[in-house]
C-alpha cells in the first residue's frame, strides 16, 4: 500500500519536473523573440520562471557575453533532481 502511494507521488512529481522543463524552454526560445509582454501566456510563463531565475541569478552570477545563462543553470538543476530522485526509488 506504501510502496504504491509512493510510486503514486513520484509519477506526479516526475510529471511536473518534466513539464516545469518544458516551461523553462519555451520561456528561453520567447526571450530571444521578445513577445509582447500583455500577451497572457508570455505572462503565465514569466509568472511561473522568473521567481526561480531571480533565486538563481542572485546566489549565482549567470551573465557571460550578454546570454543570461539561468534557465540552462534551472534545466540542469532539474534533471539532476529527477535523476537524483529516480536512483532513491
Amino acid at each position: 500500500m506504501i510502496d504504491a502511494l509512493i510510486s503514486s507521488f513520484l509519477t506526479v512529481l516526475f510529471s511536473i519536473i518534466f513539464l516545469y522543463k518544458w516551461v523553462v524552454i519555451i520561456s528561453a526560445i520567447l526571450s530571444w523573440v521578445r513577445p509582447d509582454p500583455y500577451n497572457p501566456i508570455v505572462q503565465m510563463l514569466y509568472r511561473l520562471t522568473e521567481p526561480v531565475y531571480a533565486k538563481i541569478r542572485s546566489t549565482i552570477p549567470t551573465t557571460f557575453g550578454g546570454m543570461d545563462l539561468a534557465p540552462l543553470i534551472l534545466i540542469f538543476a532539474l534533471i539532476f533532481l529527477e535523476t537524483f530522485l529516480k536512483s532513491l526509488f
